[in-house]
């Protein structure tokens, strides 16, 4: 099970949020989520555990919980959602200008 921990202080790093889970089972993974240009925390992260029934309760102990002085959100993560690939932003409406545009005028 793929669990979103949020919340977190800016000092917790990979090895804090898998230490945090290990007591209740196996930790297959454990990702502090980090800026890409500064590299610093963004204050949230993903640990995945083999074991759902031990997953589940993590998530009931662990959330709320007060963690480096902040109170963490603890919960399933959700499915990532297919994004629209390609550029983006708006094109439309009147795309022409300049001379020769206004043909039929007269």
């Amino acid at each position: 099970m793929n669990i979103y921990v949020s919340n977190l202080s800016f000092n917790v790093e990979d090895q804090d949020l898998q230490e945090f889970f290990t007591p209740y089972g196996v930790v297959t993974s454990a990702k502090v989520i980090t800026d890409r240009e500064s590299g610093r925390s963004r204050g949230f992260g993903f640990v995945e555990m083999s074991d759902d029934a031990a997953a589940k309760k993590a998530i009931a102990e662990l959330n709320e919980a007060s963690i480096d002085g902040r109170t963490i959100k603890v919960t399933e993560a959700k499915p990532k959602e297919d994004r629209p690939s390609g550029g983006g932003g708006f094109r439309g409406g009147n795309s022409g200008g300049g001379y020769g545009n206004n043909r039929n005028r007269y």
